[in-house]
């Protein structure tokens, strides 16, 4: 086969379409900066701290990563317990109601969440000397990211962006420090 019109060689990026989408796009964008200005911030206010007290930053910050999914567990199990109709969950075969479904999603994205900050927490204490301030920073992103994300699950996707991104960028972008940091000690 060859490629033209009628066999595009990759899949077409459809532009944004609607409202939520651009909501979304905002949300993201607008996190995103939020986070890159944290870490500058954070970066300027850093003085060297020895490796140990790093590392226990990051045990507390990933404490509070891990309050957040104990949070939305118990949640979905205080939902199930005040319903006779969801208490028995998925062994009685019958779908969940509406409020125990939101909180799953929101436990799922938290979980999901929260299984990404605690390795960036650990690893960006551990490679990266000067970050001190960081790393209570990123999980106060966190904490605000989540807050938002589960106050405004239910209001749709582009209510909930700026949350999600939050939570979301603050652990990617430790990953990637620790990664050029990485990088730079290879090179």
């Amino acid at each position: 086969m060859i490629p033209g019109p009628d066999y595009p060689t990759r899949p077409v990026r459809h532009p944004i379409r609607d409202r939520r989408q651009t909501g979304v796009a905002r949300g993201m964008a607008a996190a995103l900066a939020v986070v890159l200005l944290t870490l500058l911030v954070s970066w300027s206010l850093g003085h060297p701290l020895s490796a140990t007290d790093r590392v226990l930053r990051a045990v507390a910050a990933s404490t509070v990563a891990a309050l957040w999914l104990a949070a939305a567990i118990g949640h979905v199990a205080a939902l199930r317990f005040e319903s006779p109709a969801d208490i028995d969950g998925a062994a009685s075969g019958s779908p969940d109601s509406p409020r125990v479904e939101v909180a799953n999603a929101v436990l799922r994205n938290t979980l999901e969440q929260v299984v990404l900050a605690i390795p960036a927490y650990l690893a960006l204490a551990w490679v990266v000397e000067g970050s001190g301030a960081m790393v209570p920073m990123l999980a106060a992103l966190f904490s605000v990211g989540r807050t938002l994300f589960w106050a405004n699950y239910a209001r749709g996707a582009a209510a909930r962006a700026f949350g999600f991104a939050l939570t979301f960028y603050s652990s990617v972008a430790a990953l990637v420090i620790v990664l050029v940091a990485l990088m730079g000690r290879l090179i």
